[in-house]
């Protein structure tokens, strides 16, 4: 049997790389999946590469808790039930000192990467079944840290402590919550980082990311979409408050 069958799943940041792999494993694993995301069109590509009968989009911004509960109750009301939620929307914000990290910058990035993850989490844990599994997805700077990073890393420490107070208050219920944190992916949003961080173009940026990581290159995004079909089923079903480590090696 699929690992995921008959079960619903909402994602954030569905129209992404990681997101978007992430609803097609799940669908080939059996599961019916909500996408949300900002990006309309991201979103009806996901969506008309897995079928109406497999998915439903939802054009949400994390940071409205109106939109997200639409996105929730869509989940219930279009499939019947919600068992998986997947808190994957994220921005990195700016390369800066702490002395000089723009406050606006700082503000908006904890907005979406923080906030978002716990309006998803405040509605779709009021909405799931028992034994459901709720997933967020952090980042290696959630295990570590690195100079010019402020906001982004904040806020992926700060998603750790999200889970693992989500994860005492449901597990009476047999609902388990964990973070993910991969390392760099070879996606838009990575490369986007590392030319910022490195002052380098896109090729000698990745290069010189992959020079720091054991395993020596970038994850792509169906090998973080595995992990988190990891977190998503039975076969993590005695895992919660834990932070899966995907980094390649990086953050050891």
């Amino acid at each position: 049997m699929a690992r995921l069958q008959d079960k619903v799943a909402v994602i954030t940041g569905g129209g992404g790389s990681i997101g978007a792999a992430t609803a097609r494993l799940f669908a080939a694993e059996g599961a019916r999946v909500v996408v949300a995301d900002v990006d309309q069109p991201a979103l009806a590509a996901v969506v008309g590469d897995l079928g109406p009968d497999r998915a439903a989009s939802a054009v949400a911004d994390v940071t409205d808790s109106l939109q997200v509960g639409a996105a929730v109750a869509l989940a219930v009301e279009r499939f019947g039930r919600l068992d998986v939620a997947f808190a994957n929307a994220g921005v990195f914000g700016v390369n800066a000192p702490i002395v000089d990290y723009p406050e606006d910058v700082f503000d908006r990035v904890l907005a979406i990467n923080v906030r978002g993850a716990f309006l998803l989490a405040k509605h779709a844990l009021a909405a799931m079944s028992d034994g459901g599994s709720m997933i967020f997805n952090s980042s290696v700077v959630g295990l570590m840290s690195d100079a010019t990073i402020a906001g982004y890393a904040t806020s992926k420490h700060a998603i750790v402590g999200l889970m693992r107070t989500a994860a005492r208050e449901v597990a009476d219920r047999g609902i388990r919550v964990n973070t993910i944190h991969p390392g760099p992916v070879d996606n838009e949003f990575q490369h986007r980082i590392e030319v910022s961080a490195t002052g380098e173009d896109e090729a000698r940026a990745a290069e010189l990311f992959e020079e720091r990581i054991p395993l020596a290159r970038h994850a792509s995004p169906d090998e973080i979409a595995r992990a988190v079909l990891f977190l998503a089923g039975d076969d993590s079903a005695f895992m919660t408050g834990a932070t899966l480590n995907v980094s390649g090696g990086l953050a050891n």
